[in-house]
């Protein structure tokens, strides 16, 4: 019996090898590699905080797989998430490893580039603060304004301290009047241009009280 085992070694040990080289001949036929522009995507920021900077939008991933299935490969199908769960108030340093970046169940990430960013996280609080409508523009001769109504009055406001603070009022867009000789109702947006903030509510509805002059 050692013998039938035994016999041969040298020939059987070739055959394992040649079949390992086989195998991975067979499994790596056809496989090819690319290259992808992902965005990052920060997740699980912690509560009571919010991103104010973050030194990289998108990473370089390469990927590896069967060419032919690189042809239906969309940019959506490959996604990179930064967990901020352990995150603190100011600059931080996160890395990007191939745990972080999710893709086609037969595609391996073989690169990230770069492998780190640096996120910084800040207070976030909340505000109430009251609208003022704009108007623009004068009703027609022989009319004027006789009161001006929004609704809603106030409006909550969250974003970080530092710009929630400098914040007291927040205006409309432009409500125009101009020739107008009766009560107008219009829903304008509110004007949070270059202010890094949230609101519940996007718009609001001014009504302009016109009568006539006596």
């Amino acid at each position: 019996m050692k013998r039938l085992v035994m016999g041969n070694i040298g020939v059987k040990i070739a055959a394992v090898i040649l079949a390992v080289i086989l195998w991975f001949f067979v499994t790596s036929r056809g496989q090819s590699e690319i290259s992808m522009e992902a965005p990052v995507e920060l997740k699980n920021v912690p509560n009571g905080f919010e991103s104010v900077k973050q030194s990289i939008k998108s990473v370089s991933v390469n990927i590896k797989g069967q060419e032919r299935l690189f042809k239906n490969l969309r940019p959506s199908d490959i996604r990179v998430y930064v967990d901020l769960s352990k995150g603190k108030k100011g600059k931080g340093i996160y890395y990007i490893d191939k745990d972080s970046v999710t893709v086609p169940a037969t595609m391996t990430v073989t690169n990230i580039s770069p492998s780190s960013v640096l996120v910084v996280l800040e207070q976030a609080v909340v505000k109430t603060v009251p609208v003022k409508p704009v108007i623009i523009g004068t009703p027609k001769r022989g009319f004027a304004v006789s009161s001006v109504e929004v609704v809603p009055k106030d409006v909550t406001i969250k974003g970080i301290r530092s710009a929630v603070s400098r914040i007291n009022i927040l205006r409309t867009e432009p409500v125009d009047i101009a020739d107008l000789e009766e009560t107008s109702v219009q829903d304008v947006r509110l004007d949070t241009t270059g202010r890094n903030i949230r609101i519940e509510v996007q718009e609001v509805s001014v009504k302009v009280v016109i009568r006539g002059r006596k």
